[in-house]
């Protein structure tokens, strides 16, 4: 089986990226497949997540950052010209290679790969939810205009969407948002570890972690965490990322728990940082999956989660292997983080149960998935 990927580029240490690299190392090195990465950006740059030796990362050089800060008149000329670029030098390297599927991101590639002339097989995989996976609001462009934008583009996106062989979401939440395709297939993201050391659930502490931006909500978890606080305050909560550390500080300051809401760095060693919590909190406006909750359980850690789109309500067994709090009730969350503060027993079953429910995205079980999907879209030559 020969698979080629298309995603901008793969310096950077973001979700989509880090699946990726899972998911075609074991690809390579489990199946045996023959992968192809093809980049757009970050020349010169190596990978931030390592690859199998046999896996080859070809480098386009579009570069596509040269347009960012140019202005509009300049900018769409020249995006249209890279990718018009992008899609002749992709085209020829395909049909170079021949591979058997050829795989977009649903990044700038989504909107030529079903006129490409290789005979690959085209499937479509979103790292978002769909009601997130574009967002306007940062436009400079007048409200009616972006809009009007974002409709265009929708209508534009189900156009090409529809023509993929499948379209791969994370959640059966998000799947059921896409009412306009008939091809939609769920696969999680697979579990990045499973390690033998895991929490014991009597360490006083809370953990959170992930970028310090508005989606993940931390500015929502910190009012929670001071009426926590109140009840509780010899535990510690500390949220691990990098980001608006200021504006979070300040939050954390105003209300006066900076002795037990700690902003720390972001670390390389995070299964140790897990293990080292009793509870996991996630507070996102929205999410694609929630990779942090599985990792969290595998380290026999119990979340608790906003139920945001998209992740939470596929991967949490409210009551059972972790606690769900209705989207954005700040006291809700408070409510249920000090349940389990007050019920160690509970807790810490909860944390138990959750290392066994998480195992249904281990590496082997994902992997599997897409190899039956792969199977039966390609042809066996040996029954031919």
């Amino acid at each position: 089986m020969k698979i080629a990927y298309c995603i901008p580029s793969l310096d950077y240490p973001s979700g989509m990226e880090r699946v990726l690299s899972l998911k075609a190392n074991y690809f390579a090195e489990v199946f045996g497949y023959e992968i192809h990465i093809f980049l757009t950006d970050g020349e010169g740059r190596k990978p931030y997540y390592p690859l199998h030796p046999s896996i080859t990362v070809h480098q386009l050089d579009i570069n596509y950052s040269h347009v960012d800060n140019l202005p509009l008149y300049k900018k769409i000329p020249q995006y249209m010209a890279k990718q018009k670029l992008f899609k002749n030098k992709l085209d020829e390297c395909l049909h170079r290679i021949k591979p058997d599927i050829t795989i977009s991101l649903l990044r700038r590639d989504i909107n030529f790969i079903n006129k490409l002339t290789d005979g690959s097989i085209k499937l479509g995989e979103i790292h978002f939810n769909k009601s997130n996976y574009r967002d306007f609001s940062n436009s400079r462009l007048p409200a009616f205009i972006r809009a009007i934008v974002r409709k265009c583009w929708r209508i534009q996106l189900i156009r090409q969407l529809r023509q993929l062989k499948r379209f791969i979401v994370l959640s059966h939440e998000d799947a059921r948002e896409w009412t306009e395709l008939s091809n939609v297939e769920v696969i999680y993201n697979p579990l990045p570890f499973f390690p033998e050391k895991v929490s014991d659930g009597s360490n006083k502490q809370v953990i959170a972690a992930g970028r310090y931006v508005p989606q993940k909500g931390f500015d929502r978890l910190i009012p929670a965490w001071q009426l926590v606080a109140k009840k509780h305050p010899d535990w510690v909560l500390r949220i691990y990322g990098d980001g608006m550390r200021e504006q979070l500080q300040q939050q954390i300051d105003s209300l006066g728990i900076t002795e037990s809401c700690i902003l720390e760095p972001t670390v390389s060693n995070i299964v140790d940082k897990y293990c080292e919590s009793s509870i996991f909190v996630l507070s996102s406006r929205f999410e694609g999956f929630g990779m942090v909750i599985i990792e969290a359980m595998a380290c026999g850690v119990p979340p608790v989660s906003f139920t945001c789109p998209c992740g939470p309500r596929d991967i949490i067994d409210d009551g059972k292997d972790g606690l769900l709090v209705e989207d954005g009730n700040i006291k809700e969350m408070a409510e249920k983080i000090c349940y389990l503060i007050e019920n160690e027993e509970t807790r810490k079953e909860m944390g138990r149960q959750a290392r066994i429910d998480v195992q249904r995205f281990k590496t082997e079980n994902i992997g599997n998935q897409w190899k039956q999907l792969f199977e039966s879209l390609v042809p066996d030559p040996k029954t031919n």
